[in-house]
């Protein structure tokens, strides 16, 4: 299984001069005009603000996005990434990103979804990029059972919110650098799963000004086909093999260098509807 290098070592502030020295996204800035976000998500919340999330957050900012961060350890622990973005973002608990969020992207360990603020969620479309991880997360019956995926244990606790899983299948810095505006010719796709379809077509709305076409695979029953080992799952948009004798405090820094490759949407679309469902879970690189 693909491994993803972790910062390790690297405190927070050096981490990020160096994840945006290594590649910025190509083209003009995705931000669509102030008067047609007031018809489409304005502010994005997020509960969980880790390598994905601040993915998330700079491609939001970039496009003229809001963004509300929190995390586990308390808003005062944001205020390095805070300052990076600028004026568009704040730090808040989980429960304020929760309510100040039109879409809230969930980006926590899978372990920790229960913790997820149900009550404030209520009624919002929640974006999942979560994936079960085993080794990290524990061993979860319903998954490895298959009675349930990952992202449809996350709609049972959140029974009164829309969840949609998204951003699952493609590692942190190709999510930053291979954002492309609409009609670019090496513009990627992302695979979209749920079971509201009002709050899919929100959340393609969303991949569509961060720089990516949203591919439909289905319902959360569904949502496997993008999970950790399926063929849409990372590889295909870094499929770079790590070099012999390689050290591993070097990995990092190679692993932000080396390019990715465009996965437009009839590729996705074909990845997913090869997959096989297997064992649950993935591996997971640790610090």
């Amino acid at each position: 299984m693909f491994a993803i290098p972790t910062p390790g070592r690297y405190r927070d502030t050096q981490f990020h001069k160096l994840h945006l020295a290594s590649g910025r996204p190509r083209g003009r800035r995705f931000a669509c005009s102030k008067r047609r976000h007031r018809t489409m998500t304005k502010t994005l919340g997020f509960i969980g603000s880790g390598m994905i999330g601040s993915a998330v957050a700079r491609l939001a900012v970039a496009a003229g996005l809001d963004v509300v961060l929190s995390n586990s350890r308390g808003p005062e622990t944001l205020a390095d990434l805070v300052a990076e973005l600028g004026e568009h973002s704040r730090a808040a608990t989980p429960a304020e990103a929760a309510q100040a969020g039109d879409l809230v992207v969930a980006t926590i360990p899978l372990n920790a979804y229960d913790r997820l603020p149900a009550a404030a969620l209520a009624g919002k479309t929640v974006i999942d990029t979560m994936n079960y991880y085993p080794d990290r997360d524990g061993r979860i019956a319903e998954l490895d059972t298959g009675e349930l995926t990952s992202s449809a244990l996350v709609q049972r606790h959140l029974a009164d919110s829309h969840v949609v899983k998204a951003f699952n299948n493609i590692d942190f810095h190709r999510l930053f650098t291979l954002a492309r505006p609409s009609g670019a010719p090496d513009r990627s796709a992302l695979p979209i799963a749920g079971a509201d379809q009002a709050a899919k077509t929100q959340v393609a709305q969303l991949l569509g000004t961060l720089g990516y076409d949203a591919v439909d695979i289905g319902t959360l029953a569904d949502s496997w086909r993008s999970e950790p080992g399926s063929p849409v799952y990372v590889q295909p948009y870094f499929p770079a093999t790590r070099p012999e004798g390689m050290r591993d405090e070097e990995a990092f820094g190679w692993f932000l260098s080396t390019p990715g490759v465009p996965v437009p949407g009839d590729q996705v679309k074909k990845l997913a509807g090869m997959a096989v469902r297997g064992t649950a879970g993935g591996s997971f690189a640790t610090d």
